[in-house]
């Protein structure tokens, strides 16, 4: 590490402590963005196959033009009427299907799930949650409580139920029936939260589960769990703060690849690429029911300016035709990583949809064992050579790719080659 960047990394510890986090080993000081690509404080630059809040591609002329237009003009909070803002909850709400016709904002996807859960709450008279094992759904204190991801079993409250994340690959279900195995363990949470005294106020979960390990929840998963979550008397809410936007590239929501109509979707990280903004879409009946108890009010959330911001990443994915690239890219990555796997032993799986791809990392393809430093080795091992990634998953051994939306052919044959590179000096076998 450079002495600049070694005394600047330990100012930030003195000064920011040490629960707030860095990626890497030797972590990357970075200074500049463009596209696909990050820049060090050295002028070194990094393919950036991990950074999903910059949706449409690092500083986006057309997001930075409408962010500067904007700020120039007015910005102010939420409480006074701005065409920009309805515009844009106009444009929105045209993306989702009927009848989810209403849109609230927020400023991060935590405070978006947050709001979701205050209305499945407000609106069902209940306090219950069931969510997915490893999920991880935000950092306030509410959201907090509903990632295992971050929060051991034993330490969850008790409102709080978990079922196992549908994973194909290694979890206790395979083939066709999957999607309805899985889906059963719903009714399992809904008994465990009653015999603590709680009914059910919603299930959540990722259209992509991410934290678990980008699991795309196998067929009939998410229509069935919305089915016996209602039949209970809760809500569904789709959580779609990373797979939303068109990154899955077969369609602009995540949770429309089961055909399933959520009571609630969840907004965040690509919003405004970068400008913080969030969201929440639900329908009018719901809004009406919780405004009947109290009112909604965000300082900045939706403020003009981050609004703007939103505005130009819709008209981004819609002029660069950023959701079928995402699709082509997509699948183009998965062939020629499932052709790496075939020289490499340690890749047990290749899975993901559009720009949303996961590498399961094994020591052993038969028996499915989890290979997690293999899996931090090689994420370390891309640092170095100018790919910036990540792990994630239950046991940290899934490399995921989540780039802007923006990533060429020639971009991805680019890391292939370097990964194939890495590959060989972490694990030449």
């Amino acid at each position: 590490m450079k002495s600049q960047d070694a005394g600047l990394l330990a100012r930030r510890q003195q000064l920011l402590g040490s629960a707030y986090r860095l990626f890497y080993e030797e972590p990357v000081h970075l200074v500049r963005g463009d596209g696909v690509w990050l820049y060090d404080a050295e002028g070194r630059k990094y393919l950036d196959m991990y950074n999903n809040v910059a949706h449409v591609g690092h500083c986006h002329p057309q997001v930075v033009d409408a962010i500067c237009r904007q700020a120039k003009q007015l910005n102010t909070h939420t409480r006074y009427l701005h065409e920009t803002v309805v515009n844009y909850a106009e444009r929105l709400l045209a993306r989702f299907p009927a009848p989810l016709d209403t849109a609230m904002f927020c400023c991060t996807g935590s405070e978006a799930n947050e709001l979701a859960l205050r209305i499945a709450r407000s609106v069902t008279g209940r306090t219950g949650v069931i969510v997915t094992s490893n999920a991880y759904h935000g950092n306030s204190q509410a959201t907090w409580e509903l990632s295992p991801e971050e929060v051991p079993a034993d330490q969850l409250p008790g409102h709080v139920a978990v079922v196992p994340a549908p994973d194909c690959y290694r979890g206790r279900y395979r083939g066709s029936g999957a999607g309805e195995q899985y889906a059963m363990h719903v009714h399992d949470a809904i008994t465990v939260l009653r015999e603590r005294g709680f009914e059910p106020a919603a299930f959540i979960a990722d259209s992509i589960m991410s934290s678990a390990g980008v699991v795309a929840p196998p067929t009939g998963y998410l229509r069935k769990v919305s089915t016996i979550i209602n039949d209970a008397g809760g809500l569904f809410i789709a959580d779609e703060v990373q797979p939303g936007f068109g990154r899955t590239g077969s369609h602009y929501w995540g949770f429309e690849a089961d055909g399933v109509l959520p009571d609630i979707v969840t907004l965040g990280k690509p919003m405004g690429n970068g400008h913080p903004i969030s969201g929440m879409v639900t329908r009018h009946d719901l809004v009406t029911a919780f405004a009947a108890e109290g009112g909604y009010f965000n300082t900045f959330g939706g403020n003009p300016v981050s609004c703007a911001a939103a505005m130009a990443v819709l008209d981004v994915i819609d002029g660069e035709g950023l959701q079928q690239n995402a699709l082509a890219i997509g699948e183009h990555l998965v062939e020629e990583l499932r052709s790496l796997a075939g020289r490499h032993a340690a890749i047990g799986d290749v899975r993901g949809s559009g720009l949303f791809i996961a590498l399961e990392f094994v020591s052993d393809r038969q028996e499915r064992t989890p290979a997690p430093e293999l899996a931090q080795q090689l994420v370390n091992e891309l640092r170095r050579r100018g790919v910036l990634s990540g792990s994630i998953g239950p046991d940290d051994n899934i490399l995921k790719l989540r780039p802007p939306l923006v990533l060429t052919l020639q971009h991805a044959d680019y890391m292939l080659e370097i990964l194939d590179g890495a590959l060989t000096e972490v694990s030449p076998v």
